[in-house]
């Protein structure tokens, strides 16, 4: 008997909402695997432009995870189109605060909700507490201002 090939699923349309989540242990490896999927992501759907800052504002938000937490976080990537919203959850449920002094010119860190300030369209953030969860999510978003990308073919 002769298996019959599986047809590939059509493509998602640019303006149709799709969402991917990423769960990772407290580990140092984490952000990297987190900014390796975003970029992946990105690039199966089109949005490269949005690469570098969601890079840079994803990356920063899951180092703070895995330094400051002690535990297991997930990065989650939502399209609502013209919008992609990126959110970072960890189990802690204390909140950063955005009015804080400015670090230091010299300091190593503190810098993380300054540079969501900067590069994030909207960003925000609060306590989680739904479905079993518990902790907090830290979320940003960057709006799409480009024509649509060509739609890609699948193989």
């Amino acid at each position: 008997m002769t298996a019959l090939p599986i047809p590939a699923p059509s493509p998602i349309p640019f303006d149709h909402p799709w969402e991917y989540e990423l769960r990772f242990p407290r580990d140092p490896r984490g952000p990297g695997i987190a900014r390796a999927t975003l970029r992946t992501v990105l690039a199966a759907h089109g949005l490269r432009d949005l690469t570098p800052r969601a890079e840079l504002l994803t990356s920063e938000l899951a180092t703070n995870s895995v330094r400051h937490t002690g535990r297991a976080a997930a990065v989650r990537l939502q399209w609502l189109c013209p919008v992609l919203r990126v959110s970072v959850w960890d189990a802690d449920p204390e909140v950063p605060s955005p009015v804080s002094p400015p670090p230091p010119p010299d300091g190593e860190g503190g810098r993380g909700l300054l540079i969501l300030d900067v590069l994030a369209d909207r960003w925000g953030g609060g306590p989680r507490g739904t479905c079993g969860l518990r902790g907090k999510a830290v979320w940003f978003e960057l709006t799409w201002d480009v024509p649509p990308p060509a739609p890609v073919t699948v193989t």
